[in-house]
């Protein structure tokens, strides 16, 4: 599905130092094989909107027969949303659902109450030589759907609107965007886009989104004039419009993301997200006593529980 904007963008009216809160440089670690830069949580900034955990996997490549292993795991309170730039991974979880995710779609799994799943490469990937790039996003539930059933939807590349005009392509995976709106459907007010700008293409960002932030994949952006490096997350001035100017020289692929800002504080413990502690504990013994769910065609393995990993609030 495809839409056409205003993309025409009005000059600022603020100063271009009071546009950005935050500038978070990402932590990188080698998880088996290929890295992860993350974003989100950071020592300087939890969330933004909802967005309580945002990583970046690869680009990385694998030797023939090799991939991604994540083991079934489980999570309470939160929604993943999966989204690539290239590669695939099979997603399966405790509900019996065996998905494939190609660049370009979204896999939204909504924990509520406790699910548990694991990502894999699929075989025929392997075979030929796997490779990955793309998001990993967790999404903190409000509290009063904190305990909802879980779910889990697919959306293909042809689900979400697209632009692809004078220098401009941009997928909308979450919310709305230009007078567009995504069918993802999620708990809240939520953006997220992935922007690419051809050198000195420029696009205006409404103040719709209580909080924001944009996230460099590659090249670098100026907002009305401050550069982001590529590679970096810029927190946003909130209730402030904006334009995002990639730089003459080179293009920039761009992810915009945020929405309402949480109902209070959330704690994060390894894979479980919650406003309570006490819910948190209860989710470690169940994972240690074995009362989650197994997953359908992949109960032989799982990721113990990590006793030495700290409570972050």
């Amino acid at each position: 599905m495809t839409w056409m904007p205003d993309l025409d963008p009005a000059p600022g009216d603020a100063g271009a130092c009071d546009l950005i809160d935050t500038v978070i440089v990402p932590r990188a670690r080698d998880i088996g094989g290929f890295e992860v830069r993350r974003a989100l949580p950071s020592p300087k900034r939890q969330m933004v909107g909802p967005f309580i955990f945002f990583d970046q996997m690869g680009p990385a490549g694998f030797e023939i027969g090799q991939g991604v292993d994540v083991r079934p795991h489980p999570h309470i309170n939160l929604a993943t949303l999966t989204y690539l730039f290239d590669g695939q991974i099979l997603h399966r979880d405790s509900l019996g659902t065996a998905q494939t995710i190609q660049p370009g779609a979204v896999n939204l799994m909504t924990a509520g109450r406790g699910i548990v799943h694991s990502e894999r490469t699929p075989l025929p990937e392997r075979s030929a030589g796997a490779s990955l790039f793309g998001l990993q996003t967790w999404l903190a539930l409000p509290q009063a759907y904190e305990e909802v059933d879980p779910a889990f939807a697919h959306f293909s590349s042809d689900d979400l609107p697209s632009l692809d005009d004078s220098g401009i392509r941009a997928r909308l995976l979450v919310g709305g965007l230009w007078g567009a709106r995504s069918p993802v459907a999620t708990y809240g007010d939520v953006l997220y886009a992935d922007l690419h700008l051809s050198p000195g293409r420029s696009v205006p960002l409404d103040d719709s989104s209580e909080e924001r932030a944009l996230y460099v994949v590659e090249g670098s952006v100026a907002v009305d004039g401050n550069d982001v490096a590529g590679g970096t997350l810029a927190v946003l001035r909130p209730e402030t419009p904006m334009t995002i100017k990639a730089s003459s020289d080179i293009a920039a692929h761009v992810i915009l993301l945020g929405g309402d800002a949480m109902d209070g504080p959330r704690y994060l413990w390894w894979n479980f997200v919650s406003s309570r502690k006490e819910r948190i504990d209860d989710a470690r013994q169940e994972w240690r006593q074995g009362r989650f769910d197994t997953v359908p065609g992949d109960e032989a393995e799982f990721i113990p529980l990590p006793e030495d990993t700290p409570l972050l609030d």
